[in-house]
This record gives C-alpha cells, structure tokens and sequence, in this order.
C-alpha cells in the first residue's frame, strides 16, 4: 500500500524569519519528518498549496478534493492549517467517496523543535493504514469525525463535539 500525502500549508511547513519575526513557507518538511521517525511505510508526497489555512478557499478545497478524487491512490494524508481543517474535512467528505483520506496539521511549526507535527504525521500515517474508508482529522493521538470535532483555541487541541 502506497500512501499519498498532499501537502497544503498550515504552521506545520512554517518557517521563522528572525529578521523580521514573521512566519512563511519555504518547502514542506514532510519527508525529513519522516525520515527522522524512521518510516518504513511506501509514500509519495506532492505539494498542491502552501497556504495558511485561514486564506484557504472553497476553490483550494475544490481542488484538494478533485485531487484526492483522480490519484490513483485510496490511502491519503492531507497536511493542512489547523484552523480550517474542520471545514476542509467537511468539504472532502461530501465530494470524495471510497478512500481514506486523514488531515493532519501541527499547532507549532516543524522547525520550532518543540512542534506536535511530528507526532501527528506519526499518528496520521498510523490511522490512514487502519481506519476504514471515509475523512478523518488526526491531531492529539486520536482520530475525528469531521462533524463531530472543533479546535479547542484556548487550550490548543483538538475535541469532539458534545
């Protein structure tokens, strides 16, 4: 099985300018990270966007879904910003049937050190292998239902709907 990652964007692929203190993307982390966590599991990775995911689009999600939809691939890991990967998952799962598709994102970026994206690529490439066909957010050692997650913002997780 051959999982396929897009990247989108997101704090995940962030990196610190330390002249001007801003954050921008340069190029996604995506296989150093799993070359740290020594993977073991076949994957191709391509980049589609590099956006904060608050200037995503319903266009973007259009075209995420139209991917995921033509690829060859039925296991996907979608790297995306963190405070509209609900919506996005939302969108993939009215448009994209028969796959699994997990979106995974950090909170700190990659570079930071002290980022959580390397655990939840960890977690999300674990859960693309094992759940069955359908979208699922994973971030915090678990997974979600699209329609039953939010981002908790003061504390920084991700939790189920009550």
């Amino acid at each position: 099985m051959e999982i396929l990652i897009l990247v989108t964007g997101g704090t995940f692929d962030k990196e610190y300018n330390e002249l001007t203190g801003e954050l921008y993307f340069k190029d996604t982390h995506v296989e150093e990270m799993l070359s740290l966590g020594r993977n073991l599991v076949p994957f191709i990775s391509q980049t589609l966007m590099m956006k904060d995911s608050l200037n995503m689009t319903d266009e973007d999600r259009r075209i995420i879904a139209n991917h995921c939809k033509q690829v060859k691939q039925n296991h996907i890991i979608i790297t995306h910003g963190t405070d509209t990967m609900v919506e996005t998952a939302v969108y993939l799962s009215k448009e994209v049937r028969a796959k699994t598709i997990v979106l995974t994102g950090a909170m700190i970026p990659y570079k930071f050190g002290s980022s959580d994206g390397l655990f939840n690529l960890g977690s999300a490439l674990a859960l693309v292998q094992t759940l069955k066909e359908g979208i699922y957010i994973a971030m915090n050692g678990r997974y979600f239902h699209p329609a039953n997650v939010r981002k908790n913002k003061e504390d920084g997780v991700f939790e189920e709907l009550i």
